[in-house]
């Protein structure tokens, strides 16, 4: 109970997450798939994003977890399950180790399948680059030099609160593909920070 009180005070982030409940395979599998592309992590479900604890029941969502790591994940995701106490609430400790057989794709839809990486508290999709990158070494979180396009996001950034991909397009005068390799560039490098979970994706400073 004291080693889950203590994960939960971190917070989220490159290597933890929370999770009430695991009710859709697809939408858990970008999270296994970015932990396994990147250092590894662990998902606590049955906490709350605010770190209250809710409780669960544990074989219900352990199926629906081992759905999303065998079927939704390509190549399959090896996962290790904990079951923790807390006041008579179950805790779900999910532990994804760093997967070896970089990189790993989670099916989005029928015939869609798409790599993901960790970036501090948010599982984000990669570039093709970024994709060749992993099968050779995990990203790289240091400072690179920025070229003008690049540096016109996060100059733009500083004056308004965010930004999406077809701003951007607009603003550095990119194609659609450049710009969005661009941006997941810009937040693998810790730059910026992708948020999907509103109708369109957008982009802030982090």
């Amino acid at each position: 109970m004291e080693e889950l009180q203590r994960l939960i005070l971190q917070g989220e982030n490159d290597r933890l997450d929370f999770k009430q409940r695991v009710t859709q395979p697809e939408k858990i599998a970008r999270t296994l798939v970015s932990f396994a592309n990147t250092r590894g992590g662990v998902i606590l479900i049955g906490v709350k994003d605010n770190g209250t604890i809710s409780g669960i029941d544990p074989e219900e969502e352990k199926h629906t977890l081992q759905l999303a790591a065998d079927f939704y994940c390509d190549p399959p995701v090896k996962v290790q399950y904990e079951e923790v106490e807390d006041d008579n609430r179950t805790v779900l400790k999910v532990i994804i180790p760093e997967s070896t057989h970089k990189p790993h794709y989670a099916k989005v839809k029928t015939d869609d399948w798409r790599g993901y990486v960790r970036v501090k508290d948010t599982s984000v999709q990669t570039s093709k680059i970024v994709e060749r990158g992993l099968a050779l070494e995990p990203p790289q979180f240091e400072p690179l030099p920025l070229d003008r396009h690049e540096n016109a996001v996060l100059v733009y950034l500083r004056e308004s609160p965010r930004i999406t991909l077809k701003q951007y397009m607009k603003l550095a005068n990119l194609s659609e593909r450049r710009a969005y390799r661009t941006l997941v560039k810009l937040v693998i490098h810790g730059y910026l920070r992708l948020h999907d979970k509103e109708k369109e994706d957008f982009y802030t400073l982090s």
